[in-house]
């Protein structure tokens, strides 16, 4: 199964590590995996560890409000959280797999508040209080693990019209280039992109396709809320396997910057590869 879906709302990367038998000490284990936060089918709240190699779920703990917190373990060398419930002596150990170690902190901030209080959903901002920059998070957008190729084709073209620099400057958001501000002249220097993008537009839409119409639905607080979700869904590094079934680099899954650039790059190919037969 995939290492995350409609019900994630954390998610990073991280193995597991384990008590060396009769000691204190703790040693990572070289698997590649995942944590995965999500509220299962039981509406519970689950606490689960992925292998990223096979994508199965090897740990899944139901987790209580307060049962529970996720803590840097200042003894160990490296990079290593350990999971420890207040009701029981389950103790259970990750390190953090992510290439920057500047992650880790915010990572454990929104794990233990999670933990603590009921309800809590992860904002990931620029500076997230009391916790380093962000530059990873999760809970994908559902229009992610549905996207088709035609609508990445189309996204393509948006993108590559939007930025006609050859530099994105680093930890920005999909939100800041995704705007109605972008989209909108778009639709009116553009009008063939109107008729391609409707069919991919829920079908019950009450007014025929126009530049208006398009322009109200990326105004939309939903429109919003997808391009935020999809943010997400890239900052945790884990969507290489969905970038390749998309015709796109493992790589454009790992970060926005690395996705914007690899949508761009298609783009110019195409355009390229067009030009070439216009001239054949």
């Amino acid at each position: 199964m995939p290492l995350t879906d409609r019900s994630t709302i954390l998610a990073f990367k991280a193995g597991r590590a384990f008590r060396r038998e009769g000691t204190n000490t703790v040693e990572p284990h070289a698997e590649k995996g995942a944590v995965v936060i999500a509220k299962g089918e039981d509406e519970l709240l689950h606490f689960m560890w992925k292998n990223r190699v096979t994508e199965e779920t090897d740990e899944d703990l139901i987790l209580f409000p307060t049962d529970a917190s996720f803590t840097r373990v200042s003894q160990a060398s490296g990079r290593v959280y350990v999971l420890k419930f207040s009701s029981s002596d389950q103790r259970h150990f990750f390190w953090m797999q992510d290439g920057s170690a500047a992650r880790d902190e915010e990572f454990a901030y929104h794990v233990d508040r999670l933990l603590q209080i009921p309800g809590y959903i992860p904002v990931w901002q620029a500076a997230a209080p009391e916790a380093p920059q962000a530059s990873t998070s999760a809970q994908p957008a559902a229009s992610a693990s549905t996207a088709t190729p035609e609508q990445l084709a189309q996204l393509r073209a948006l993108v590559d019209q939007m930025s006609g620099a050859t530099h994105f400057e680093p930890e920005f958001f999909l939100s800041d280039v995704l705007t109605p501000a972008n989209f909108t002249p778009l639709f009116t220097s553009h009008p063939e992109l109107i008729s391609t993008i409707f069919p991919h537009l829920p079908p019950d839409l009450p007014t025929p396709p126009s530049a208006e119409v398009l322009t109200q639905i990326v105004s939309s607080p939903q429109f919003r809320g997808a391009v935020l979700g999809f943010d997400r869904a890239l900052r945790t590094g884990l969507l290489g396997g969905l970038m390749r079934q998309l015709g796109l680099p493992e790589e454009a899954g790992t970060s926005v910057e690395a996705f914007l650039r690899a949508i761009r790059e298609q783009a110019r190919e195409g355009n390229a590869g067009a030009e070439s037969m216009d001239t054949d």
